[in-house]
């Protein structure tokens, strides 16, 4: 049985960095990350432990094992990541409906993966749900950027309520940004 939760442990964390190897472009066919998409940020266990101790992770455990994840990124830990620190400056220079995200209280999803055997079983939905469930109280937006070259993450993050607010180009790579705006519901 599949259990969508909240980061608890060490063991967990090197789940979710196994997952994430087993899942980064430089380690998966240019076809088959075309076609089931792909991850570009390479994170250590020491990072994901700063991440984690500012605001842990969602997770989706089956037995034990780490089977997708969904990273809760907050300002504070921006500084600690190139990439991160990247998306998170050109987030701050976008304006969302007349506030400017700089002065906004958001969280970022600094990265989504679900296991190659558990796709397509609604887990992005389901931890972006819990997610939500725990975050939205704290913070009023939820943000990531989705690479241009990802089609197949852009459509789950629609899927969910994400929209596309921005265009941008970091690290070589254009990006989608894209945002849930959780005052709508509030």
């Amino acid at each position: 049985m599949i259990i969508i939760k909240r980061v608890a442990s060490n063991g967990e964390l090197e789940g979710i960095k196994k997952l994430q190897s087993e899942n980064l472009n430089t380690n998966i066919s240019a076809e088959e990350a075309a076609s089931q998409g792909f991850l570009s940020a390479v994170y250590s266990v020491e990072f994901l432990k700063i991440m984690h101790d500012a605001s842990p992770s969602v997770i989706a455990v089956d037995e034990d094992v780490v089977v997708g994840y969904a990273l809760v990124s907050t300002k504070e830990i921006r500084h600690h990541h190139d990439l991160l620190a990247d998306l998170f400056n050109a987030i701050d220079k976008i304006n969302y409906q007349g506030v400017s995200l700089k002065e906004a209280n958001y969280v970022v999803v600094g990265q989504l993966c679900v296991a190659k055997n558990y796709r397509g079983r609604g887990l992005v939905q389901q931890m972006y749900q819990h997610f939500r469930d725990c975050l939205q109280n704290e913070f009023d937006y939820c943000l990531t950027d989705v690479a241009k070259a990802n089609p197949r993450s852009l459509k789950a993050h629609l899927t969910t309520g994400f929209e596309i607010i921005n265009t941008l180009t970091y690290g070589g790579i254009s990006w989608d940004v894209v945002m849930w705006d959780w005052t709508k519901t509030k």
